[in-house]
């Protein structure tokens, strides 16, 4: 019977699935953090904050998540360019999740 069911299954119609998609990478999560935390930050605030990662790597992220209606980026016409990005109300629907996960790290680093 459980075998059945694992052979009809398939995990990419799943809603883990889904939400993974959302959030995969290597970055996305860290960027999302960093909106929950801060609000409104402008692009080479979270490049400061994430040291690591690359202009593309953060310009690909960014534009991944702003077309998963995760994020939202609101440019100004001015000179030079102003453009800041904070969460829309999906993403601020997922910061329980990601919220969850940073009580689970804290709770759980030591023990490793």
């Amino acid at each position: 019977m459980f075998k059945d069911y694992i052979e009809n299954s398939n995990f990419e119609d799943t809603g883990f699935s889904y939400t993974l998609s959302l959030i995969s990478g290597k970055y996305k999560m860290i960027i999302l953090y960093c909106l929950m935390e801060f609000k409104v930050v402008r692009y080479n605030e979270l490049k400061r904050y994430i040291k690591s990662i690359s202009h593309k790597t953060l310009s690909s992220s960014l534009k991944e998540l702003e077309k998963d209606n995760l994020i939202i980026r609101k440019e100004y016409p001015q000179i030079p360019p102003k453009v800041e990005y904070s969460l829309s109300d999906r993403g601020k629907s997922l910061m329980e999740i990601l919220d969850q996960l940073c009580i689970w790290g804290e709770n759980n680093k030591d023990k490793a």
